[in-house]
């Protein structure tokens, strides 16, 4: 779950939704800057399913009560993830195993590889064979070059989303959180310094180089879930029974800038 608390509510936004973002926007993905091929349409999947892990898990979310609000999937109890992770990727897999294997990669960057957690520890063990066997399952060669560029473009997209999820419409840049203040950590033939993002407005955002065809719009599902309504009801009746207000957000690039309509 993606929540920014407010004075009186929180704005929840469900993993899966946040994803379906991510998918929308590698659907403007500038086609010269990737050919089209099973493998891309396939990578393309990866990136809207993503998060699918986290469904069971944000349809009931839980109190937090050291921070006293909701757990987010950056704060959510790690055994729990972990096996929503492998059940995730499982899914994922099971439709496509080069699908699998982009989201398992994913997934593993989140943890470091000499962690001596004996929880991470045997989830990146068991993620490293399910790419091995996915990859011999697949019976095909896959040059490294185009699996990172698929990769680093499931990442892109995901950080892009996260970008205009984790923090509200026009959020200065003094006041971004810091995992983007400085850009994006991805770089492409095309963006050797990576790709920066700036909001506009409370309504659009620039891209610096801008990596689509043309702008576009996505529509962020906010849900304003009220704290009286938290206490009365709980969490989890106040979210499912929350209203679905959508916000929508323009990407343009930094010498393209549409008047706003």
């Amino acid at each position: 779950m993606i929540v920014i608390e407010k004075t009186d509510h929180f704005i929840m936004i469900p993993q899966h939704e946040h994803a379906g973002i991510s998918g929308s926007i590698v659907d403007h993905w500038k086609n010269h800057f990737l050919l089209r091929s099973k493998l891309r349409e396939e990578a393309d999947w990866a990136i809207r399913q993503h998060d699918r892990a986290w469904i069971p898990l944000d349809e009931k979310p839980v109190w937090n009560d050291e921070k006293q609000r909701p757990y987010t999937f950056v704060d959510y109890p790690l055994e729990e993830k972990l096996l929503a992770y492998e059940r995730g990727i499982g899914e994922v897999a099971s439709k496509s195993f080069y699908a699998g294997m982009l989201c398992s990669m994913h997934y593993a960057s989140f943890f470091q590889e000499d962690s001596h957690d004996p929880l991470i520890v045997e989830f990146l063990k068991q993620e490293e064979k399910r790419r091995k066997d996915l990859y011999e399952w697949m019976e095909m060669d896959i040059p490294y070059d185009v699996y990172h560029l698929h990769f680093k473009r499931l990442q892109f997209c995901d950080d892009l989303s996260l970008y205009v999820c984790m923090q509200e419409p026009g959020t200065p840049k003094e006041q971004e959180i810091p995992w983007f203040k400085d850009g994006f950590r991805q770089t492409f033939d095309f963006a050797p310094e990576g790709i920066y993002p700036q909001w506009d407005s409370a309504r659009q955002v620039i891209l610096d180089p801008f990596p689509f065809e043309q702008s576009f719009h996505v529509q962020i599902p906010y849900r304003r879930v009220y704290k009286e309504e938290i206490k009365r009801r709980g969490l989890v009746e106040a979210f499912q029974e929350a209203d679905i207000d959508p916000v929508t957000v323009t990407f343009v690039g930094k010498e393209e800038k549409p008047p706003l309509s």
